[in-house]
């Protein structure tokens, strides 16, 4: 479902990304394909120094159909940041990608907090982070951070993924005992 990036992988990433329904909420933007190796190239390395962490998610066939990456960690927090390819919209592989991605993170990396700011004329992704138990709107609890995203006006909401609550949801989902035990080991 997930692996790390690879340059292989970027001429059908690129065709998915330019999409334009997909291209205004993707983070780092490429308007070639040459950018959009250039920036792969600059995530890998980014990656390696500690700085975020990113993945492309991958479809039953082993076909890259978008990524998921955290972005600006500091002190065990980051923002996530994630999109698929028109054609894998609405087929759940946000949701999968996303358990793997969470697992991965709390409980082999350390990650502590993941943030997400959704643009607020995003319905679309501010309904399905809202129908996940474990999101919390973090516009009033985590003040400061909304207002430096906001520092321009009033353009996302942010919300917030505790470690805590993920493993409550974990916990409270039926993930089998064996299953919970070696997540919660980390």
């Amino acid at each position: 479902m997930l692996k790390k990036r690879d340059l292989h992988d970027c001429h059908e990433l690129f065709e998915l990304m330019a999409h334009p329904e997909v291209f205004p909420f993707v983070r780092q933007k490429a308007h070639s394909y040459e950018e959009f190796v250039f920036i792969t190239k600059h995530t890998i390395e980014a990656e390696e120094q500690g700085e975020l962490i990113s993945r492309t998610i991958l479809d039953e066939w082993g076909a890259p159909i978008g990524t998921i990456n955290l972005f600006d960690i500091q002190e065990g927090a980051g923002f996530l940041g994630t999109w698929l390819g028109k054609p894998f919209h609405g087929k759940g592989y946000n949701t999968l990608a996303k358990d793997a991605f969470f697992q991965e993170l709390f409980y082999d990396i350390g990650i502590e907090t993941i943030f997400m700011r959704i643009r607020k004329v995003n319905i679309r992704s501010i309904k399905a982070a809202e129908k996940l138990p474990y999101v919390v709107k973090a516009n009033e609890t985590r003040k400061h951070i909304y207002e430096q995203l906001n520092a321009n006006g009033e353009i996302y909401d942010l919300y917030e993924i505790p470690k805590d609550q993920y493993t409550l949801y974990l916990k409270r989902s039926g993930v089998k005992e064996e299953e919970a035990a070696h997540l919660l080991e980390a």
